[in-house]
């Protein structure tokens, strides 16, 4: 059954970034546009708004880094009901599903790029690429394909 997420904030230019969150059964990905930075103050309510357009039964726990845009993440789990985990320090591959995602995302958002100039409506456009884009993973399905059957 879906819900177990991945997240983290793909790190661009001039210190900006995007949230990216990837489900761990189907790969589906959701990047979330942060405009006014990547404190924590502003990362938690930008996740919080975009998880909430998912049903109850897609989102159960996110899995973060150790990174200090989360450090509000109490706030996070009250506002949602989703809980947060975090990886054991310097240990990536407690999160490899985002790994690979952030490696496929290099080729929308090129390292020392800026994303200042994308909104939420080209970030949305990008996710609806990923997520329709065959995986050799999941028995060339797409997410999309794989969700939608998880939810049948």
């Amino acid at each position: 059954m879906p819900g177990l997420w991945e997240g983290d904030l793909l790190i661009g230019g001039a210190r900006t970034a995007i949230a990216t969150l990837v489900e761990r059964k189907s790969r589906f990905v959701m990047l979330v546009a942060l405009p006014d930075g990547k404190t924590s103050d502003k990362v938690v309510p930008a996740l919080a708004r975009q998880i909430q357009t998912l049903s109850e039964q897609l989102v159960k726990t996110i899995t973060w880094d150790q990174g200090k845009e989360m450090s509000f993440h109490t706030k996070f789990t009250v506002d949602t009901g989703v809980r947060v985990f975090f990886c054991d320090p310097k240990s990536p591959w407690q999160r490899g599903t985002k790994e690979n995602i952030n490696g496929l995302l290099r080729q929308y958002f090129p390292k020392g790029s800026s994303m200042a100039g994308y909104d939420q409506a080209a970030l949305d456009a990008i996710a609806a690429q990923m997520n329709n884009r065959p995986r050799q993973t999941l028995g060339f399905m797409t997410p999309s394909e794989v969700l939608a059957e998880a939810l049948r």
